[in-house]
């Protein structure tokens, strides 16, 4: 039987377009499409369960995008070749794709759900995470699933002044914006990405630039909906609800929570005081009540203790901990914590608290990408870990998890700009979360600029950051800098800014309400940038500039350029010569080819070390040019001459016929030279006699008149 297949073209004005299919593919999925632009083609399906498993309270939303090494015409790496778990850029994509869509699912849909999306087919010249939100969306748009708003997101650059919608890897790679944004047709969802240094304004401005590209691709979401036939919303169990217990439970706790969080005090205490309360309210029903009803009387304090603290801070401007909205929190920072690390930093802002180290080597240590839709390598990376004692927690622990791949990116993206383009480096940094109460990536940004500093990294500009928090009710508003985990937990966004004292260098923002308006936006911001700039000051006061030279435990690196032609000697037979060298002077040799020239990379803490090695390559490629004057040493004496070595070569010899030492003539060599001596010679280059090179001393003395010079 031939499907139904229905398709919708969106056209991106500048030659390039994206069309979606329905039909052919995974029909028995709930939803299926297929994303194609260009060559690159995405296929999403969605399916979700019938029922929900009973007791789940929240959505269980399995968002998932895989990139298949056959849609790039590539064969997996490693020795099983299958795609296995998946890679930090495809968990950056369900990320990406996650956080627009998990709000606007009904809060009472509890279904188990599957999003998944998968790169069939690869288009060098198109970046496919950029469609992935598209794809999602459309796919929930033609199904019976509950769903509340349709969305796609865009990648937007700008080159050369120009804003471009879904750039090429190669244009992205020159231009001074690289964000990703989410959002309905009515209000904006999300926003993350790197910047140049880029203002405010024109942050807002590619925002809003993003948003009418997003318009148009919900537009023929909606109009493939319409040509292929919009399934009939399934009906699901809904949350019981009682609002007896409701109002019982406002009543004995909206105020008593509202007296706590006036009170200004700790994550602990105010934990402790809001549990008693708790409590007291659990206290208020029978046993066979709470029993029946736990989930309810739960559910509704949690509310009640939200709508309190909310209000304290819309009627009062004051927040949990007793700071203004526009307050940060106190800051101390120390360097050089870690004595035996090449470069580490403490950073504390309130009850947050992050430890970073950065580690120098050689290009040999480059994070190495290698995925159907990219390959390349990082000389700048972080690593970002969240250990459940940061929390006061005790958690299994269970590998890297998306949230910590996706606050390392976000800390990573802010600091790269900022490393300077001929840092010989490759380099990693660590931030380990110690303690954790609001932002603890803008605090790895903040540890991360100070140990790059205490390492010697002479970085273009320190940066910071800061997490800005929003409270809504009606026409009031309320923006927070500095957010607590609290805060950001009962708040309508977290928006985290970061950058230089000139400009941005990255954002994340996840907007928890629709309708956000951009004056809201442009007050944030502007309140973000006072906020940077003071904890860029704190920064500045622990460490003002970065410190001249690297420590004694981190390597100096040396890089030398030597022709191709000399890279086989350097290495030598088997690589005999170069492990003897690594050996005898303590260092790391790295060679890359480039141009058909040899990068030679010198890793080491021994100064005496690395020029060891630096003669050594001196003597493998050194060519003496005709008509110079070299220093030798004669290091041996012969009947018919001396052999001497360059001194500017070691190693380099050379014979010194008898009748190049002097004018007159020469019976016996020692009458002339002896063993040790040193002075200078002129190459004369290759003797076409004997094919050997030819140096003489006398060519460099004053001639005598004939007449001495028969005697």
């Amino acid at each position: 039987m031939i499907p139904k297949v229905s398709r919708e073209v969106i056209d991106l004005g500048d030659g390039r377009s994206i069309s979606i299919e329905t039909g052919k593919l995974a029909k028995q999925a709930d939803g299926s499409v297929v994303v194609q632009m260009g060559d690159a083609m995405l296929l999403a399906t969605v399916v979700s369960a019938r029922k929900a498993t009973p007791g789940v309270d929240f959505l269980p939303l399995t968002l998932d995008y895989r990139e298949k090494f056959a849609a790039a015409g590539r064969f997996p790496g490693g020795f099983f070749k299958r795609e296995a778990r998946p890679s930090d850029s495809e968990v950056l994509t369900m990320r990406l794709v996650d956080r627009v869509l998990r709000p606007l699912f009904p809060k009472d849909y509890h279904a188990e759900t599957q999003v998944m999306i998968q790169l069939m087919s690869h288009d060098e010249n198109v970046m496919p995470d950029a469609l992935a939100g598209l794809a999602a969306s459309a796919a929930l748009s033609l199904s019976d699933i509950p769903f509340s708003t349709l969305i796609s997101e865009v990648r937007v650059a700008r080159v050369d002044g120009k804003f471009i919608i879904n750039p090429s890897r190669t244009q992205l790679e020159s231009s001074d914006i690289d964000m990703m944004i989410g959002a309905s047709k009515d209000s904006i969802a999300m926003v993350e990405g790197e910047m140049k240094e880029i203002s405010e304004a024109e942050m807002v401005e590619a925002i809003k630039f993003a948003h009418e590209a997003i318009k148009l691709q919900i537009a023929a979401q909606e109009r493939l909906v319409a040509a292929f036939g919009k399934k009939e919303v399934r009906i699901y169990d809904q949350e019981r609800e009682d609002a007896a217990i409701y109002e019982k439970v406002k009543t004995a706790s909206y105020n008593k929570c509202y007296a706590i969080a006036k009170l200004g005090t700790s994550k602990q205490e105010r934990t402790a005081q809001f549990s008693l309360v708790k409590d007291e309210v659990k206290a208020l029903f029978t046993e066979e009540e709470a029993a029946e009803n736990a989930d309810l009387i739960g559910k509704y304090f949690s509310k009640a203790q939200k709508e309190a603290v909310r209000n304290v801070i819309l009627d009062l401007g004051s927040r949990l901990d007793g700071r203004k909205t526009t307050e940060i929190r106190p800051i101390w920072a120390e360097v050089s914590y870690l004595p035996s690390v090449h470069g580490s930093a403490l950073f504390t802002r309130g009850e947050t608290q992050a430890l970073a180290t950065t580690t120098l080597g050689t290009s040999r240590e480059a994070n190495q990408i290698d995925s159907p839709s990219q390959q390349g390598e990082e000389r700048f990376y972080l690593h970002y870990n969240f250990p459940p004692f940061s929390t006061g927690e005790a958690k299994p622990l269970r590998g890297t998890s998306r949230r910590e791949v996706g606050h390392g990116n976000l800390a990573q993206r802010a600091l790269k700009n900022m490393i300077p383009a001929d840092c010989p480096y490759t380099i990693r940094i660590v931030s380990e979360v110690l303690e954790s109460n609001g932002s603890s990536s803008m605090a790895t940004v903040c540890a991360g600029t100070l140990s790059l500093m205490d390492a010697g990294i002479q970085m273009i500009k320190p940066v910071s950051g800061i997490a800005m928090g929003l409270i809504t009710e009606g026409d009031r508003f309320a923006v927070l800098s500095d957010i607590l985990g609290d805060e950001d937990h009962l708040g309508d966004m977290d928006f985290k800014v970061t950058g230089t004292a000139d400009g941005i260098t990255a954002c994340q923002m996840d907007i928890k309400i629709e309708g956000l308006a951009y004056n809201i936006m442009e007050a944030a911001l502007a309140q973000a940038r006072d906020g940077r700039l003071h904890i860029l000051g704190k920064i500045i006061e622990t460490l003002a500039a970065p410190r001249p030279t690297v420590k004694k435990y981190a390597p100096k690196i040396i890089k030398v350029t030597i022709p191709g032609q000399f890279i086989g000697a350097l290495i030598g037979p088997g690589g005999k010569v170069i492990q003897e060298l690594q050996k005898s002077t303590g260092t790391t040799i790295v060679i890359n080819e480039e141009n058909e020239q040899g990068i030679v990379e010198i890793l080491g803490t021994d100064p005496d070390g690395i020029e060891a090695v630096l003669r050594k390559i001196d003597s493998l490629t050194f060519k003496p040019q005709v008509g110079e004057a070299y220093d030798v040493k004669v290091i041996k004496m012969l009947d018919f001459g001396a052999v001497v070595e360059y001194l500017a070569a070691p190693g380099n010899e050379v014979l010194l016929h008898v009748s190049e030492l002097a004018w007159e003539r020469t019976e016996n060599v020692s009458d002339v030279v002896k063993m040790g001596d040193v002075f200078q010679v002129k190459y004369l280059g290759m003797d076409p006699k004997t094919r050997k090179e030819k140096v003489s001393r006398k060519a460099l003395l004053p001639r005598p008149p004939r007449e001495e010079r028969r005697e």
